[in-house]
């Protein structure tokens, strides 16, 4: 039987030299692959109420739109700043070359609404820690965060840890 590690493509040396990308299209490319990761993600939650699920751009939202799916929950995207017609809130976010802006409808969550965030991959936790931040402001319960890959070694799970969150991964991966 193949792991979610089998379905997980690494490109070495992108987006540049030294780089092992690892690339999740194969993934959410082959049916069976895609199938088992959904399901491993959820499965940590299973019994626990959730109102909404919150999908990290980009690859969140295709894992996001499939969860929520599953559940019969409605998906929230946490965008790039001004992508999201509509009043926004926004938090900016350190990269390792600038700093980006991540955006949320000031009307997409309920104050006490249990949220789910997921993504694809966590390397340094700021595009999930912006996301977070977002979700304070608004009042929303975030029950967790479930991510394909981790890649521990860059810090990411530790941050979001360290902010009280409960973070699942379906593998890790050694290095950036």
């Amino acid at each position: 039987m193949k792991t979610i590690e089998n379905y997980i493509r690494t490109i070495p040396d992108f987006p540049r030299e030294g780089i092992m990308f690892r690339d999740v299209t194969t993934l959410f490319a082959d049916p069976r692959g895609l199938r088992l990761a959904i399901d491993q993600m959820l499965h940590p939650y299973a019994g626990v109420a959730v109102d909404k699920i919150i999908g990290l751009e980009a690859r969140g939202f295709i894992l996001g739109g499939a969860i929520a799916h599953q559940l019969g929950k409605g998906f929230i995207p946490i965008r790039k700043q001004g992508k999201l017609p509509g009043k926004t809130i926004s938090q900016a976010y350190t990269l390792e070359y600038g700093e980006a802006v991540m955006e949320i409808h000031e009307d997409a969550i309920q104050p006490g609404e249990k949220v789910l965030v997921v993504d694809d991959l966590l390397a340094t936790g700021g595009t999930a820690q912006a996301g977070l931040q977002l979700l304070e402001k608004l009042g929303a319960d975030v029950i967790g965060c479930s991510f394909v890959i981790d890649l521990p070694d860059l810090g990411g799970r530790q941050l979001l840890e360290g902010m009280g969150m409960e973070v699942h991964s379906l593998c890790a991966f050694a290095g950036d």
